[in-house]
């Protein structure tokens, strides 16, 4: 049999580092890993990816380190026992499901606990670059991953499915060169019927050695109205990080081609008034979970936990009756839709990253992109990130006397804007001056072609 060569051509310039390429033989190969060489010379890994192949058919999967072009020939089964790849580690958490080196990132994922707070939230709870060494979420008590529109939204009681559900997870690929794992949830019942009994699947692949990750979120088919707005299959995803009291782990926002936001976050501010309002309104009788609350929140409630704030009118809590959770939250949306589009909220259009933690609540709503970026104006470390199609709008946090960072894919009054199932690729490392050609290099994988007379078949090179 003619093993076969491919040839791949990157569209951008620059350098590729350990970028994931597929390789696709019209034909059923033995072994889950084989040597493939580059023109060079140089040996290449490559992992038999069992969930893409079939009868006739072997998929694998490679990473690879080039500039402008490269040849790859498949030579034949690994032989070596011991080869360089993805590594398994002691996790941290308690509901922790996989603890994973991936030659450039070292991250924990968890299945959540369902326990209503921080901690218990499933995705990913740890969080680093190998050469870089600081874990972006050091307490456990955020995650990078979680999805909440329309879920999370005061039409629907503030149901929050991080923290609120326990996920599966599915092993689809584990190897040296891929660990590729799928999340299946239900998301609890909120207030609104046509919400109910939605589950929901989260695709996370990763490379080893490679300076990003790729995530797509599969939820079942809804219609609603959030904001005034129907929202048909769109979803808010928000990763969160933290540096601690007083410390930003990200100071900065930009969107590619210039941010275009408004700031402040009259919903935050008007739910906090209505904290105020419920805790000292006279009550004939305490649930004890209001009762937990109202012990919280006394005091300084700028100070408070943001988790406080929205707990006590979460539905899930059942901290308030149905009745008085509906009459309050709708007072809150009604002046939050108000407010959010007064004359005196215009929109600033900047050319320059914007520092968020300088106007008001420490939040702005920027506009339609793609592609956008938190960094760190001194320590040049940029968490990047490129969706498939647009974001119709997000809110970014950078919240300094708490240390608490937000990306999201959500607008004014928590109204989701990210299409469901659109595939989103995130990198990180020290990019605070090259983060639009890591964007570009996000956007446009290399091109994977056969050579003439092989037997390859090799469309893209998406993993």
């Amino acid at each position: 049999m003619v093993l076969p060569t491919v040839v791949i051509s990157d569209p951008v310039p620059g350098p590729r580092v350990s970028e994931p390429v597929t390789l696709t033989v019209e034909a059923e190969l033995e072994g889950d890993l084989w040597i493939a060489r580059t023109d060079a010379g140089d040996e290449v890994l490559c992992q038999r990816l069992a969930s893409r192949s079939g009868p006739g058919q072997t998929v694998f999967v490679a990473v690879v380190s080039f500039e402008k072009r490269i040849e790859l020939t498949l030579a034949g089964p690994a032989t070596e026992p011991g080869v360089p790849g993805i590594r398994t580690g002691i996790p941290q958490e308690s509901d922790a499901f996989v603890r994973l080196d991936t030659g450039y990132f070292d991250l924990e994922m968890c299945t959540g606990t369902a326990m209503g707070t921080g901690s218990s939230k499933w995705g990913l709870r740890h969080f680093r670059s190998v050469a870089e060494g600081t874990d972006l979420l050091r307490s456990g008590d955020n995650a990078i991953g979680g999805f909440y529109g329309p879920f999370f939204t005061p039409e629907n009681g503030l149901i929050n499915p991080p923290e609120h559900t326990v996920v599966d997870i599915e092993v689809v690929e584990r190897g040296p060169v891929m660990h590729h794992y799928r999340m299946h949830g239900t998301v609890p019942d909120g207030l609104l019927d046509e919400l109910k009994g939605k589950k929901f699947a989260i695709d996370w692949v990763f490379t080893y050695g490679t300076p990003y990750f790729t995530r797509t979120y599969h939820v079942d088919d809804f219609q609603t109205v959030i904001n005034g707005r129907s929202i048909t299959n769109k979803i808010t995803v928000g990763d969160e990080f933290e540096g601690g009291p007083g410390e930003l782990v990200f100071d900065r926002f930009e969107a590619y081609g210039g941010t275009r936001y408004r700031p402040g976050d009259p919903y935050a501010e008007e739910l906090v008034t209505m904290v105020g309002e419920t805790v000292a309104a006279p009550r004939a009788a305490v649930h004890p979970k209001f009762e937990e609350f109202r012990r919280l929140l006394t005091g300084d409630l700028e100070s408070a936990h943001w988790d406080l704030y929205w707990r006590l009118f979460c539905a899930w809590e059942k901290a308030l009756d149905e009745d008085e959770l509906r009459e309050r939250l709708a007072r809150v949306r009604a002046t939050s839709h108000v407010r959010a589009d007064l004359p005196e909220r215009a929109w600033t259009l900047a050319d320059e990253p914007v520092d968020v933690s300088a106007v008001p609540d420490e939040t702005i709503f920027p506009g339609p992109a793609s592609k956008t970026v938190e960094f760190h104006s001194e320590l040049s470390r940029a968490m990047i990130w490129w969706t498939a199609a647009p974001s119709g709008a997000f809110q970014i946090v950078q919240r300094r006397q708490s240390g608490w960072v937000n990306w999201g894919t959500n607008g004014e009054n928590e109204c989701p804007e990210l299409p469901v199932g659109v595939e989103i690729k995130t990198a990180y490392g020290m990019f605070k001056d090259s983060w639009r050609d890591v964007a570009d290099q996000l956007a446009t994988p290399p091109t994977v072609t056969d050579r003439p007379g092989s037997a390859a078949h090799a469309p893209d090179g998406t993993p």
